[in-house]
């Protein structure tokens, strides 16, 4: 697989590279029309899905109930294939240890990585804004995943939070996913790291999974658009945190993901 580096830290390249990224792919009818169904159809899925989620939540074990959560995010990547003509090839399948929890540390472009990485690496725990508990149907579904929400305004207490719920998920088995640039990016473009994620992995002595995607090119953020094409993700071996500090580790990642930065298809439809 081809793969190009990203934005580098220079100011003059990240505001060349995302000013590229920021232009919108042009739309066919067609294109916003199946975007418009794949939206009222996962909304109205949700909707459905819940009550039995909070009907037989009770009466699951974690797995099972995480299994059963995680039905909608089947049915939301049919929809995407068959619906919006979105692919998905995934290299390094391979390295995604099965006896133990990692931290999972992915790039993040698009609501799409937050669904289809919990059906690739289960069971986990996203770090997430507790914000996102609130929204109805998702959010309430969500919340009986065992994430880690968060207040990103309150600074310290978040990190807090974050080394305390991420290695109790961890001393039971369950991966943890934490997006180290915070927010989502425009395609085609990495923002800065923060550390809270090598801090953990530093503190708990778990195992780092890098994972870089170009989600964005079929899903931007903050956008209706659902773009044909394919989502390649990479998954590189899992890194060791053990002996390091949570800033060479978060440079690490970086660096790995910079480097295995999936180049996009060229798009169909």
């Amino acid at each position: 697989m081809r793969h190009q580096r990203a934005a580098q830290a220079s100011p003059d390249n990240v505001s060349a590279s995302t000013s590229k990224a920021n232009r919108k792919r042009p739309a066919s009818a067609s294109i916003r029309l199946r975007s418009l169904i794949f939206v009222v159809l996962s909304a109205a899925l949700a909707v459905l899905h819940a009550p039995l989620v909070f009907l037989v939540a009770p009466f699951l074990s974690f797995e099972q109930r995480y299994r059963f959560v995680n039905v909608w995010s089947l049915v939301v990547m049919w929809l995407l294939r068959h619906l919006n003509g979105v692919h998905i090839e995934v290299e390094g399948r391979a390295h995604i240890p099965r006896d133990r929890g990692v931290v999972l540390m992915p790039n993040h472009q698009s609501p799409w990585e937050t669904f289809y990485l919990q059906l690739l690496v289960s069971p986990q725990a996203t770090i997430l804004k507790k914000e996102l508990l609130w929204i109805p149907f998702f959010g309430w579904g969500l919340a009986l995943l065992k994430p880690i929400a968060i207040n990103r305004s309150m600074g310290s207490q978040a990190l807090k939070t974050i080394l305390r719920e991420g290695a109790a998920r961890l001393a039971e088995g369950i991966s943890v996913t934490i997006f180290p640039e915070g927010t989502r990016q425009p395609p085609g473009t990495i923002g800065r790291f923060s550390s809270g994620g090598a801090m953990l992995a530093t503190r708990t002595g778990a195992d780092v999974l890098p994972v870089a995607h170009n989600s964005g090119d079929c899903w931007p953020a903050r956008s209706l658009m659902r773009y044909p094409g394919t989502i390649r993700v990479v998954i590189g071996e899992p890194i060791a945190s053990r002996g390091k500090t949570a800033k060479a580790l978060t440079a690490e990642v970086e660096q790995w993901i910079h480097a295995h930065y999936p180049v996009a298809a060229a798009p169909a439809g």
